[in-house]
């Protein structure tokens, strides 16, 4: 930072100089020319405002430029405001619009007409012809008039008036009715004449500068010579060719340096920044010594499950991770492979990003980012949960997110993942209440090409598991099976019953699902926890996409990605589902199912995925 500072104020100093240079050549560097819009500005007119030396323009020649550099503009003050439209130098004439103003009215009130052109004067004749105002009603001057002036200022709608010259005969006129006389302007020269209602072009005579300019000079107005302007040697165009090379050549001089070293250093910290970062994204392999150190000798438990127990831990004040050591006498290290495999090499903001790992020995560990908020089983919409419970728009806004990173397992990676254990529990929110799905133990990779995916056993928890994954009866094992947990989870979020307790129940209750859609399909009304109307719409569009999802036969349920319209869309354009409940009670037979399938050891048959 200091080296810029020095190399800004060189910079800075070494500009300086050179102007002082260019200024010190000669006293009249004070008269450059100036842009206006696209007109450029030189002798005899100088710019008003812009502290020019007197010398720089002749008396009366004085323009203004007024408006952004994107939209300037160029008056003339004669004394009123008129338009500059262009100035031709060779031909030594200036163009201009009348002013804002009505002119006609403006001349009326003047009482030397003169006054208004000087320093122009000398194009004018000396005494013009007078000119007569009538308000005339349009038919009566569209029959009579041919030689007219209709001034649009003046006119209006049921009007129109016209300026008519003294040298028509009024016995010429047939217009004395309906016509009533406004006013005259005696004298008016025949070059404002243009002026009542389209342009003006007046000229100059004096002063002259185009002999000078044409032996490469530039002229200066000295009050003691009057009308002719000296013509001075241009060595200010040559100074100012000199002071720009060198600026340019001190600008390209520091550009040089600034690029070779600074700009060099901050590539370099870039490339730096990026290999740290990719280091960081990449699944660290931490010793067993490592993990004690950074879980404070495992101090704080979060909490214990079927394949491992959670610690709390720190990599640093400001990166709390989650530990999660794993149990020797649960299987034979699938789960470990499959989260260092499958997760350690994907990056979602809705899938849990895996930090790190340990295989030390017979110790196995996962290192996770810690999410505060524990899953999204503690906010589900439970009776005796309203303390915690988020509101229908948050849970709207989790269940977005889990469809999304399911969608993104399914389509976003270069091979399909099967993640099999989709449930509230394996749904963990950070902070700001964003979901990240977690728990890739059971999950399996197949190609976006491939048809055939391999099973030899059961997988997934009680209550989410898709019927194809117990039986080929109902289909062939897709990703489809993740759809139908993952609306299994959506009627419980919204519902808070837990499905498992729905399948332990006596068969002679209401399977819940089918509850759920009885509700919809009968009294088309939400039952479940609502406080308006708008809560209503949020739980209606919800149930209805996760009955969607549970369909029995998989070729009936949406791919994720139109899960992700149906949420996104407009809960009217919905239609209710089939009923899956109506034939053969398979509401009671999924739940005998499901009581069986903790008791499910044997091998199953491959099973083909659906494409």
């Amino acid at each position: 930072m200091d080296s810029y500072l020095i190399l800004v104020s060189t910079f800075l100093l070494a500009c300086f100089g050179v102007v002082h240079v260019v200024h010190g050549s000669n006293t009249d560097t004070t008269c450059p020319d100036f842009l206006c819009g696209n007109q450029e500005i030189r002798f005899p007119f100088r710019i008003k405002g812009r502290r020019q030396s007197q010398s720089c323009g002749y008396p009366g020649f004085d323009l203004v430029c007024s408006g952004t550099s994107d939209d300037e503009e160029l008056f003339l003050e004669l004394p009123e405001s008129f338009n500059v439209i262009h100035i031709d130098y060779t031909k030594q004439t200036i163009e201009l619009t009348p002013p804002s103003t009505c002119l006609p009215k403006q001349l009326h009130s003047l009482t030397n007409i003169s006054v208004l052109v000087f320093p122009f004067q000398r194009m004018l004749v000396e005494k013009g012809d007078d000119y007569h105002f009538f308000n005339c009603s349009p038919v009566a001057m569209d029959t009579y008039i041919n030689n007219d002036i209709m001034i649009p200022c003046l006119s209006s709608s049921t009007s129109q008036v016209y300026a008519i010259s003294s040298w028509h005969s009024i016995h010429d006129l047939t217009i004395l009715f309906p016509c009533t006389k406004m006013f005259n302007i005696s004298s008016l020269p025949d070059a404002l004449v243009p002026a009542l209602k389209d342009t003006l072009v007046l000229f100059w005579s004096e002063p002259s500068c185009q002999q000078c300019e044409s032996e490469g000079k530039r002229c200066s107005w000295n009050n003691s010579t009057k009308n002719q302007p000296d013509c001075l040697v241009n060595v200010i165009h040559k100074g100012s060719v000199l002071g720009s090379f060198f600026l340019v050549l001190l600008t390209g001089a520091i550009y040089y340096i600034y690029d070779t070293c600074i700009m060099q250093k901050e590539k370099q910290a870039i490339i730096e920044k990026f290999l740290e970062d990719y280091r960081a994204q990449k699944p660290t392999r931490y010793s067993y010594t490592e993990i004690k150190r950074i879980t404070n000798n495992f101090g704080y438990k979060l909490g214990e499950g079927a394949y491992g127990t959670v610690f709390k831990g720190s990599i640093s004040k400001e990166f709390p991770i989650a530990v999660k050591m794993l149990n020797n006498s649960q299987g034979n290290g699938e789960e470990f492979v499959n989260e260092v495999g499958i997760i350690g090499r994907i990056h979602h903001v809705n899938i849990v990003r895996l930090v790190g790992f340990c295989a030390d020995g017979f110790r196995r560990a996962l290192v996770y980012e810690f999410l505060p908020n524990s899953s999204l089983q503690k906010f589900i919409n439970l009776p005796d949960n309203k303390q915690n419970f988020l509101g229908w728009k948050k849970l709207q806004e989790i269940v977005l997110g889990v469809a999304k990173g399911i969608e993104y397992l399914h389509q976003g990676c270069d091979q399909r993942i099967l993640h099999f254990d989709i449930k509230p529990q394996n749904v963990l929110l950070d902070h700001n209440f964003t979901p990240k799905i977690c728990d890739f133990g059971l999950a399996k990779l197949c190609s976006k090409d491939q048809s055939v995916v391999s099973m030899t056993a059961a997988r997934g928890t009680l209550g989410y598991i898709a019927p194809e994954v117990f039986s080929r009866n109902f289909g062939n094992v897709s990703y489809k099976s993740d759809v139908y947990s993952y609306g299994m989870m959506l009627l419980e979020t919204i519902g808070g019953k837990k499905i498992t307790e729905d399948i332990e129940e006596n068969s002679s209750h209401v399977y819940y699902p089918e509850w759920m859609h009885s509700i919809l399909e009968e009294t088309d009304e939400m039952r479940i926890h609502i406080e308006d109307e708008g809560d209503a719409k949020i739980a209606k569009k919800l149930a209805t996409v996760g009955l969607w999802c549970i369909q029995w036969h998989a070729v009936d349920r949406p791919s994720m990605q139109t899960v992700l319209q149906m949420l996104e869309g407009d809960q009217d354009t919905l239609a209710i589902p089939p009923n899956p409940f109506a034939s053969t009670g398979p509401s009671r037979k999924y739940a005998k199912i499901g009581v069986a399938a903790r008791q499910i050891t044997q091998d199953l048959e491959v099973i083909q995925e659906l494409d």
